[in-house]
């Protein structure tokens, strides 16, 4: 038994062994996990959506596009970090890979400070620039300021999270996110229930929990010596590794940014559509969350297994992995869009009870139907090119489906589509237009990992 659990924590090797399997194993664990992390915002706009009320469920809601816009120095770090640590360890190159996480966590804390403090500051001056309506400003301002105040302690989860996911280990962050998904429970009730706070509550206990998972972490990297070297000499900037995530990590991190302004933007149509359609997309973005995370739990699975084989230099490996998870991605995606269609309207009355917002967001859950089957091929092919360390073909899609394409379709059809009912805009918009851009995304996203240049370099690379 002991020998049995001391195997499911360990690093995995993904270059080895059936390569689907070898996936199915890793990706499980990374799928209940980002599950779990959805969780955290899902708990915080149930128990305000059915303890405080429908203004302070959409203060919840509107602060994330906020949060999102100021974590994409996080994201870049993290994208960045966990391609290299990946390549180290497929390599076995134990002093490479030791430094990689000793400049990971310093880069994250020195980040997660000044991004407290700025965001901090900014949290409300955003908010009234979205022209975020007066019944929700006060609660989403304070729920925002509080969650940037912590903000260390969630990027130190996240991108360690990444890094272990880097060596193969894609359990221990499961647990610790579950145990600190646990907490957050009991604290948002403790807050809001028996305390009587409001978003204020949801808050705290967020960044309380997060700060739990990332001391969990740090102390799991200093447990792996088997694997890497993990101490005070190890806990600095290398210039040569941070060179590395940075060059691998801007373009991730340039590509989150435009999803956080054009979510953002849409934030601003969104609030000039009505109070009601705040609250109702809300719902739909806390549904479309857990719908989104199988498809990007094979985009960073496909990530992994890229960087790791190529470390390796197993390129026959990499395309036939790359193909099994593709197919594998697929058919998680129709099963969920099965389960949304039948069960979609029955997951909003667990937010809200009001009959207007509930057929609303129930429409806009069947308008994203199709998004999330096409969505899955788009996570995994564009994942297996970051793991490569082509990260700028997928910023490039990200742009031209975004801003291109996304942001001028829903503006437009939000003013063709005024009506004595909806005077701003029909807010299908919002939705429609979001398919559009992840149809476009997948097909540029096939037609750049069979056509790109990415594969020739490749394996030119390799052969060299």
């Amino acid at each position: 038994m002991l020998n049995k659990l001391k195997k499911l924590f360990a690093p995995r090797d993904l270059t080895v062994g059936n390569t689907l399997s070898g996936i199915v194993m890793f990706a499980i664990p990374l799928l209940i996990g980002n599950l779990a992390q959805q969780l955290y915002n899902t708990v915080d706009a149930i128990v305000v959506g059915q303890y405080v009320g429908d203004a302070a469920l959409g203060a919840v809601g509107l602060a994330g596009p906020v949060i999102n816009l100021i974590l994409v120095l996080f994201m870049g770090i993290s994208s960045g970090a966990t391609i290299v640590v990946a390549q180290y360890f497929g390599a076995k190159d134990r002093e490479n890979l030791s430094k990689a996480v000793g400049t990971t966590i310093m880069l994250t804390i020195i980040s997660g400070v000044v991004m407290s403090i700025v965001g901090a500051l900014l949290a409300r001056p955003l908010l009234v620039l979205l022209d975020t309506p007066e019944s929700m400003l006060d609660m989403a301002s304070d729920y925002l300021i509080i969650i940037m105040v912590g903000l260390t302690g969630c990027g130190l989860y996240n991108i360690l999270g990444g890094v272990m996911r880097g060596m193969g280990d894609s359990v221990s962050p499961l647990i610790y996110l579950l145990v600190a998904c646990g907490l957050n429970i009991v604290l948002d009730l403790l807050f809001v229930v028996v305390l009587g706070m409001t978003t204020d509550g949801v808050a705290w206990a967020t960044i309380i929990a997060q700060a739990i998972s990332a001391v969990l972490c740090v102390r799991r990297l200093y447990r792996m010596k088997e694997v890497i070297d993990f101490n005070r000499s190890t806990l600095r900037i290398s210039k040569t590794i941070t060179s590395r995530v940075v060059r691998l990590g801007v373009p991730s991190g340039i590509t989150q940014m435009i999803f956080s302004l054009s979510s953002i933007l849409v934030q601003s149509l969104t609030n000039s559509l009505g109070s009601s359609i705040v609250t109702a997309n809300t719902m739909v973005m806390r549904v479309d969350g857990f719908a989104m995370m199988p498809n990007f739990t094979f985009g960073i699975a496909a990530t992994t297994f890229a960087g790791q084989n190529i470390g390796a230099r197993k390129l026959d490996r990499l395309f036939k992995g790359s193909k099994e998870l593709t197919l594998l991605a697929l058919g998680t995606a129709v099963v969920m869009v099965s389960g949304i269609l039948l069960l979609g309207k029955n997951l909003l009355y667990i937010f809200t009870q009001t009959p207007e917002i509930i057929a609303l967001g129930e429409s806009m859950l069947h308008t994203l139907a199709l998004g999330y089957i096409v969505f899955a091929a788009s996570q995994v092919l564009q994942g297996v090119m970051r793991g490569a360390g082509e990260t700028a073909i997928p910023m490039w899609i990200s742009i031209i489906c975004t801003v291109i394409i996304r942001m001028p379709l829903a503006y437009v059809w939000a003013y063709l589509s005024r009506s004595p009912q909806y005077p701003n805009g029909d807010p299908l918009c919002l939705y429609g237009s979001l398919l559009v851009c992840w149809l476009c995304g997948c097909g540029l996203s096939v037609y750049f990992y069979f056509r790109g240049k990415w594969r020739k370099n490749l394996t030119q690379t390799l052969n060299s």
